[in-house]
């Protein structure tokens, strides 16, 4: 894999040529679109063919992964054009085996709201260990409130992806209910009525394992959280379903703030089967221009999490989106747009913009005028997820998950697949 950055002239074709690799696959490969114009300081994910296969008449996906000894999802996987389906045809060309770097063997998955699309569910899957639909709520009675996820885990399931069941105290308003989660901590008769509950669910659903996330809790609520967390998972682990529990960015035991305080991270790590550390939203919808999720701070969060936790419990939380920050930056009034990977080089594309990186946040970005109000998109690119992704081994981390999978982004998938020896996903 070679990650390159657009100079000025260049088209999806010159770097094509200068690559001598298909300018069709490297635009799919890349998100990008009709002409392949491009944004200058642009990154493109360059992966080279070392073995293909033209399919023959009477070939199918199945019988071309039987004849090299390898899975449809690896097919799925060199071949960002089936978009995850067995679509072939006689002449077509598959990639069998490409040029990768592997830094080693991890666990994958991501978050996913049940509005993605299935054609993005099939694309996605064959990358991902694990689906996390978002998310279960409940009422102060321990009752769940229902999630339209049953296309989601049939998804999953025919790409042997493990859907896990995600359980929070967010409200129909968005927003993490505090005075939810004290009644629940504080009424420890509860906690059997909704794992009851839970374990109900995920037996009639199909679920693989359930995922935790209570956000500011405060200081208060911590050691009662990691006792609800102990006995979720003691109660689930005997029935054969593991817990995973999501951990607010902290860099110390003595953090200030409701979001840090709540998460106690030695008892929560003591207490679940693995922990997901929410290293994002740095640069959030309401803040000022910065990165989403800076190298540094990043990296601090992990240095901490590993003096309080097993390595090997812990997923390393991936931003998989960006924002469009307006400028002057107002507190209080101003509020930045979500934008995906492929959104924001388009933009960049449209606005004439030239395209930064930031090698202290590791992370891209650049301004625009828009109807004379000055814009700063910062997002994620290939370099940027690749940056992410070595922290895995440099912390010897059990994996990443996404938040979020509904934005497009093929170039994080090629990186996934040039970097990753994909494990299946098992949480005990």
């Amino acid at each position: 894999m070679v990650i390159h950055v657009v100079k000025q002239g260049e088209t999806i074709y010159s770097v094509a040529q200068q690559y001598n690799v298909n300018p069709d696959t490297l635009a799919l490969n890349n998100g990008v679109a009709g002409n392949g114009n491009l944004a200058i300081g642009q990154s493109l994910v360059i992966v080279f063919p070392q073995a293909t296969h033209v399919v023959q008449p009477g070939e199918t996906l199945d019988s071309i992964a039987n004849a090299y000894g390898v899975t449809v999802n690896h097919l799925y996987r060199n071949n960002l054009a089936l978009g995850g389906r067995p679509l072939i045809y006689p002449g077509m060309q598959l990639v069998i085996q490409s040029d990768r770097t592997p830094i080693g063997d991890y666990m994958t998955g991501g978050y996913a709201y049940p509005y993605i699309t299935i054609d993005f569910l099939n694309q996605t899957l064959p990358f991902m260990g694990a689906l996390i639909p978002f998310t279960y709520g409940f009422q102060p009675d321990g009752t769940l409130i229902p999630l339209g996820d049953q296309s989601m885990i049939e998804r999953a399931n025919a790409y042997g992806t493990k859907p896990v069941m995600h359980l929070s105290t967010l409200t129909e308003g968005d927003v993490f209910s505090t005075e939810l989660a004290e009644q629940l901590l504080n009424n420890q008769s509860l906690w059997s009525v909704l794992i009851n509950n839970v374990l109900t669910m995920m037996r009639t659903k199909g679920y693989y394992a359930l995922d935790v996330d209570f956000e500011f809790l405060g200081k208060e609520n911590a050691a009662k959280y990691a006792e609800f967390i102990t006995y979720a998972r003691n109660t689930l682990n005997a029935q054969g379903y593991p817990v995973m529990v999501a951990l607010a960015p902290k860099t110390s035991v003595t953090q200030p703030g409701v979001l840090y305080e709540g998460h106690d991270y030695k008892a929560l790590g003591e207490a679940a089967n693995a922990v997901l550390l929410m290293t994002y939203e740095w640069g959030y919808t309401y803040g000022p221009p910065m990165a989403v999720s800076p190298i540094q701070p990043v990296e601090n969060v992990i240095e901490f999490a590993v003096t309080q936790i097993d390595s090997r419990k812990i997923f390393l939380g991936i931003s998989n989106y960006g924002y469009d920050f307006v400028l002057p930056y107002v507190p209080g009034e101003s509020k930045a747009a979500s934008i995906s990977t492929v959104q924001a080089n388009e933009l960049a594309v449209r606005t004439g913009s030239t395209i930064q990186y930031d090698e202290k946040a590791q992370a891209p970005f650049f301004r625009y005028f828009e109807n004379g109000t000055q814009h700063e998109v910062w997002f994620e690119d290939a370099r940027s997820l690749q940056a992410r992704l070595q922290l895995l081994k440099q912390y010897n981390l059990r994996g990443a998950l996404y938040w979020n999978l509904n934005r497009p982004n093929p170039q994080n998938l090629v990186v996934i697949n040039s970097l990753i020896n994909l494990q299946p996903f098992n949480l005990f």
